[in-house]
């Protein structure tokens, strides 16, 4: 299932009519940041385990 460029369009308008112009930009920039951040904190986790600083004997 995805979406044609009918449905975006339709949910673009939606949000537009729900939120205003001016408080969309905010709400993504909002999403951006928590994708971003999210992403980090996953790699950082990678990051540990292969360290072994997780596996460390004595914790």
């Amino acid at each position: 299932m995805s979406l044609g460029p009918t449905e975006i369009i339709l949910i673009a308008a939606a949000l537009l009519l729900l939120f205003g112009g001016k408080k969309i930009p905010e709400l993504m920039k909002g999403l951006g940041e928590g994708v971003r951040e999210f992403k980090k904190a996953s790699r950082g986790d990678d990051d540990i385990v292969n360290k072994g600083a997780l596996h460390h004997p004595g914790n």
